[in-house]
């Protein structure tokens, strides 16, 4: 039974970013993956696509023949593709047992109330799928309780509408130090809850919060919000591999991958490090390494970085020094791995 992650968000959360990095991830762990694009308007992917919607219908024919607009001929491709499931189905038999990943358009019409992209989403499913969507939102929105409130309530609604195993993913987090000092620690914004206490910071942000019908309407948004109790938030760093591999581990424990995929008993050290939850970082990590610590921690991996140059200079320069690096890597993982009930078979 092959596993998908369906990556969704609005326009500039970091979704073709993201598939990018999490492609070059999985492939460095030994996962096959492979990447869909569903976006009409992409026409310049930053990664291998093993298939695309452009082969199927593109943004530009669609404004042109039906006289739409950029957000319309999005929603008319993805009606396309709904009434034209069979090409889908057709190319991703070719992909096997392959981990996908399915980059989405950013048109927030298509995940919160209209039906083309949900039923495409069922569709998939009934091909075998086991699939997580991953609602990315860039973590700039934690910087005005506003933008913070209304993330709550699309993140609300997007579950809502696709009904599936679902994770929020708040992206950029190693850039939110730039954007000054947050009111609240970051654990407040991951977890959403006691998310009252915000309405005060509303009232700053804006006078006109401060009308009686204003502050009725924020407090009914926040209690609906917490009265479903489904929000939360995972962060990522997407360039830094424990960030990776910490929303990695949640994707595989929404899905079901982490009870076994498909490379079974063969897995690799770092698959079976991804499993069991090696070195991952908690919320409380993430504020220390990217808003309270953060130039120290960039300064002390700097300094890791070249002390690995300068040791793996050695050996190379004596002869066999990527075998001795392989050996001395898999020593050390399978030091680390403890009791993961997998049995580690080195590929030859």
């Amino acid at each position: 039974m092959p596993f998908a992650q369906l990556i969704i968000g609005p326009p500039g959360s970091g979704k073709s970013t993201y598939c990018d990095g999490m492609h070059q991830f999985l492939s460095a762990i030994g996962r096959k993956c492979s990447v869909v694009n569903l976006d009409p308007a992409n026409d310049h992917t930053s990664y291998p696509c093993a298939l695309d919607i452009r082969d199927l219908v593109t943004l530009e024919e669609i404004m042109a023949d039906e006289a739409l607009g950029p957000n319309g001929g999005v929603l008319y491709a993805l009606e396309e593709l709904e009434h034209n499931v069979e090409w889908l189905q057709k190319g991703l038999e070719g992909l096997g047992e392959d981990y996908v990943l399915f980059d989405c358009p950013g048109q927030v019409e298509l995940f919160t109330h209209h039906e083309a992209l949900r039923n495409v989403f069922f569709t998939i499913q009934k091909f075998g799928y086991r699939l997580v969507a991953l609602h990315l939102t860039d973590s700039y929105c934690l910087t005005l309780p506003s933008l913070y409130v209304s993330t709550l309530l699309l993140s609300l609604r997007s579950m809502l509408q696709l009904d599936l195993p679902h994770l929020n993913v708040l992206t950029k987090i190693d850039k939110i130090s730039s954007y000054g000092p947050l009111p609240f620690d970051l654990e407040f914004y991951t977890e959403a809850q006691d998310l009252s206490d915000i309405i005060p910071q509303l009232l700053e942000e804006n006078p006109m919060m401060r009308h009686p019908k204003f502050e009725g309407l924020n407090s009914a948004v926040i209690e609906l919000v917490e009265d479903f109790g489904l929000v939360a938030f995972e962060t990522l760093a997407v360039e830094d591999k424990k960030s990776m591999m910490t929303l990695l581990q949640a994707i595989d424990r929404a899905g079901g991958y982490a009870f076994g995929g498909a490379e079974g008993a063969n897995d690799t050290v770092w698959q079976v490090a991804v499993r069991d939850g090696m070195r991952t970082m908690n919320v409380r990590d993430v504020q220390e390494r990217w808003i309270d610590r953060k130039e120290e921690f960039d300064e002390m991996e700097r300094r890791e970085l070249e002390e690995e140059g300068r040791a793996r200079e050695g050996p190379e320069e004596m002869g066999g020094g990527d075998d001795v690096d392989e050996e001395e890597d898999l020593e050390a993982m399978q030091r680390e791995v403890a009791n993961s009930g997998i049995k580690v078979v080195r590929k030859p």
